[in-house]
Formats: structure tokens, sequence, C-alpha cells
């Protein structure tokens, strides 16, 4: 079943231009990253995921986006090149985007419009307020690794605030749960 996520223009970490359209019928992980931020270090635990669950229709996106602090401020080529040396990134990786504010790509305003509270989201506001970064106001993503689940058809079942671990068992049970329903 075709849904609207499915129609949405991309452009690939390549510069290659295409919609989300490959990606129907798969269980994805979309998440807004940066390679400069503390966060940065769940690249390794997105590829094992994806190297755990590929195979059984998952799929992550990695939209890179340069909205916190100044802390995707590579191009496409050198943000691919250090995802693949530093973290053997595997799984689909996107040109940079906006994910915030009034310009934000059309996938996100999808995405939150779909998914407008993120789980863990007032433990991460608190952990920005503690380094004096006030948090964007909901529904805006508030940080760097925000995660969205979305089903075989295109249906948002979760969003996770970025402090959410791979392995917290909310995420975990959504992506199981998306999975089995195949």
């Amino acid at each position: 079943m075709m849904t609207d996520i499915y129609d949405i223009s991309v452009v690939d970490i390549d510069g290659n231009e295409m919609t989300l359209e490959p990606f129907c019928d798969k269980v994805l992980l979309i998440v807004n990253v940066a390679s400069k931020c503390g966060l940065t270090p769940q690249y390794e635990g997105l590829e094992s995921l994806y190297e755990q669950t590929r195979d059984l229709g998952f799929e992550i996106l990695a939209f890179p986006a340069n909205d916190f602090a100044g802390q995707e401020p590579g191009s496409d080529a050198e943000i691919k090149a250090f995802c693949t040396s530093k973290y053997n990134v595997s799984f689909p990786m996107f040109s940079k985007i906006v994910v915030t504010g009034e310009n934000k790509h059309p996938l996100y305003k999808f995405l939150i419009e779909e998914a407008p509270t993120a789980v863990n989201r007032a433990e991460m506001e608190e952990n920005l307020r503690g380094y004096n970064i006030e948090p964007t106001p909901e529904p805006e993503v508030v940080w760097n690794f925000e995660k969205f689940v979305v089903s075989r058809s295109g249906q948002v079942l979760g969003r996770f605030a970025p402090n959410t671990p791979l392995d917290d068992v909310n995420l975990v049970n959504t992506i199981r749960v998306a999975l089995a329903n195949g």
C-alpha cells in the first residue's frame, strides 16, 4: 500500500534524486544524524542494529542535519567519508537536510505531523538545559539522533528522543512488532 511518505523526494548522499518508494514494504528507522555531536557514537549502534535486522526487511535511513549547534558542518562527501571510515556505515545515507523550523524538509514535516511527541523528550530537554542550550519547542525535533520508526505501510509507529539508546525496550519492541507485521 502506497502512502504519502513514499512519494517524498530526497537526495541520497551521492547526489542522486529519488523518492522513498524503494523502501516501501520495509520497516524504517529514520534518524537525523551529525558527525560532531556527543551522540555521534550512536552510529556504531545503528550499524550493529542494521547488520542484525536488514535481512528481516529493516532499513535505517540517515539524514545529516546541521540544525543543532553546527554539529554537521561538512559536505555530503565529507559526511560519507567520515561515516564509512570511522563507523563502517552501510545503511542508506542521504544529503544534508533541514529538520527544524519553517524550512524543514518535507520528510520531517510528514514525520512530525504523524508523531508530534517523542518518547524520552523531557529527559533530553533537561540534558540540553544542563549545557545551557534551550531546546526547540515541541513538536520540533529536539536534537541530533532523534529516531522515527515507520511501518512497512508507511505509518509512523513511534518517535524517540535522541538520548534513547538503541537497546531501549520501547524502541526495540516497536521495531520488533513492526517487523513481525510483515
